[in-house]
């Protein structure tokens, strides 16, 4: 049985500034995920070449170690020789003994379909660019040129944010262009609209759609992503120019797909196991409203800790909760907006997020910058070893969401808004991509509303963990924040069917006061087996809040016992106040739907 074969040809000319790469790849019938890939590079200067893979990806923190997927490297110079390879660390080859010639073939394993690795199989090559090429640094200024030769018996095409030259060739400016570029050739589905931008100029969104579903379901879900990017256009009062003037967003909604969304310069991936015909129509429609978003906020709206991208490094910044968290609040407030969503499941829909930051013991100990700084232990980083991240992590992309939403709420009640915020950070940073640091952010909140209510925010909930008056915020747009003080909460996860508690617990919360932990296997309640017929909330619900309740337990096969206080539940509810009876005053429900853009 045949695999697939990718094979590249890497042609470097010593001229100046015109020194280009030149790839070319090819397809063979394939089921094993693996791609042979030849680089030749010319006119070496060094007597040494040094070569890598990239050790992350643009829009990825952590570290993910392509070069664990390389294997059968060797390399030649121009006479078909054998040359000397070393290996100083796991991600370079460095290549002596070579006559300024240096032929390198590898094969690659490719089998994640997602934003950050690359996958290669018989439905399509999802080729994320840092997950399959290596790359010689010295030449990372070099233009590249790219030619897929396609398989035509796949009926593939090619969808990529890299201009297209003549015969299925593409260029890029420089290796980080190149890199930033992921490309999908398989037999998609095409879309596109053109967009009116200022001073008469038009860019081209398109959609290049990989599914199993059907024409139509591509019409109507591409209908879905017109609204998306109209509504977001509306908030900065422009689209950014792309370059080459257009955006592609490169969808793949297949079994072989791993959920993700990753945005790039000109490009978003958008991954998905779930088809449109099977839920996808609403649920995959919210990555695609956050990585559009990331064209202005944080490809050009750019922080200064990320720019330049560092591919050998991980990639660490501060100003995650405003990169990713505001973005995140933007997420599904656009799709409100944009009729795609509905006020009530908007509003209902952000008790999730609040919840999960603001019961967080996390605050106590990192404020929304330091939370931030953990991004490369957290962004699709993995490990063996348990970690306390219940205790001590809140994510980013919520602690942004609910702070941006607090923001927001404020400058409203100011006759002011976000929006217009976000359009003034588009204009000091994003328009002429002047990467930003925290200070400018609270220097430009300062220039719109006044020094005194950019300090209040900063000091308090930015440089500090503080938590604003929620309550008194939402109030303003006709919004009930109630706590559901009155049921008895437990604080654990238990499974019923084993008494296994399976998480870890929250400091504080009244299980983890009573010694609990997680692994222990809870035997009885009150020395009576608790029911495996209903949940465990459920159970518990029978008692009261202040009830003492008696817990026998096994901890590495010791029998235990130990008082579980109950106290009352922490969970908030966030809901409309006319569901809840209230009346509202037309000035309130002006300011909602001046908020939500709803007539």
């Amino acid at each position: 049985m045949k695999t697939l074969c990718l094979t590249v040809l890497l042609c470097i000319t010593a001229l100046g500034f015109s020194q280009t790469n030149s790839y070319e790849i090819s397809f063979e019938n394939a089921v094993h995920h693996e791609a042979e890939i030849k680089a030749i590079f010319t006119s070496i200067k060094s007597d040494t070449l040094s070569v890598r893979m990239s050790r992350t990806s643009p829009g990825r923190y952590a570290l993910h170690e392509f070069a664990k997927n390389v294997y059968n490297f060797k390399a030649f110079d121009s006479e078909g020789n054998v040359l000397q390879v070393i290996r100083p660390n796991p991600y370079e080859w460095k290549i002596v003994g070579h006559d300024k010639t240096v032929q390198v073939n590898y094969t690659l394993f490719a089998n994640r379909g997602d934003g950050t690795y690359s996958q290669i199989d018989e439905t399509h090559a999802h080729l994320n660019m840092p997950a399959t090429f290596l790359y010689a640094p010295k030449q990372n200024h070099h233009r590249i040129n790219v030619r897929f030769n396609l398989r035509e018996d796949l009926n593939w095409k090619i969808a990529t944010q890299l201009p297209e030259t003549v015969d299925n060739t593409f260029r890029a400016p420089n290796l980080s262009y190149f890199m930033d570029s992921p490309t999908e050739l398989s037999n998609h589905h095409l879309r596109s609209f053109d967009v009116s931008n200022k001073k008469g100029t038009k860019q081209n969104i398109r959609l290049a759609l990989h599914h199993n579903g059907t024409e139509e379901e591509t019409d109507l879900y591409f209908e879905q992503i017109k609204k998306v990017v109209l509504a977001e256009k509306e908030v900065y009062g422009e689209l950014p120019t792309f370059d080459y003037g257009s955006y592609t967003f490169l969808a793949c909604y297949v079994p072989n797909a791993s959920g993700d969304g990753m945005e790039h310069r000109n490009s978003t991936i958008l991954t998905s196991k779930r088809s449109l015909s099977d839920g996808g129509m609403e649920k995959n429609i919210g990555t695609v409203s956050h990585e559009f978003f990331h064209a202005w906020n944080v490809e050009r709206i750019r922080p200064k800790s990320l720019k330049p991208f560092d591919f050998e490094e991980a990639n660490m910044s501060g100003e995650l909760w405003f990169a990713e968290g505001f973005t995140s609040y933007y997420t599904n407030l656009i799709l409100c907006r944009a009729g795609l969503l509905s006020p009530n499941d908007y509003a209902e829909g952000l008790s999730g997020t609040f919840n999960y930051v603001w019961n967080s013991p996390g605050r106590t100990f990192f404020n929304p910058i330091e939370m931030s700084f953990q991004a490369p232990f957290v962004d699709a980083a993995t490990s063996v070893d348990p970690v306390n991240r219940q205790n001590t992590f809140i994510s980013y992309y919520s602690y942004g969401s609910v702070l941006g939403l607090a923001l927001d709420l404020s400058l409203r009640k100011n006759d002011l808004n976000l929006d217009d915020y976000m359009k003034l950070v588009w204009e000091n940073f994003g328009k002429n991509e002047d990467p930003y640091t925290i200070n400018g952010l609270k220097k430009t909140l300062a220039q719109y509303a006044g020094a005194d209510f950019s300090n209040d925010f900063f000091d308090n909930y930015i440089y500090k963990s503080g938590m604003p008056d929620y309550e008194n915020l939402f109030d303003s747009v006709g919004v009930i924040l109630t706590r559901k003080e009155a049921s008895p909460y437990f604080g654990a996860k238990l499974n019923t069917l084993t008494g296994l508690i399976e998480d870890g617990l929250k400091m504080n919360s009244p299980a983890y006061k009573a010694g609990l932990n997680k692994g222990d296997v809870i035997t009885a309640i009150n020395n009576l087996p608790f029911s495996k017929e209903q949940s465990f909330d459920s159970y518990i619900s029978q008692f009261k809040v202040g009830e003492d309740l008696t817990i026998n337990f096994k901890r590495f096969d010791l029998e235990k016992t130990t008082t579980v206080t109950l106290e009352p539940d922490p969970t908030y509810s966030i809901i409309l106040a006319e569901k809840e009876g209230a009346d509202i005053s037309s000035e309130v429900l002006m300011k909602r739907k001046e908020w939500l853009k709803i007539e």
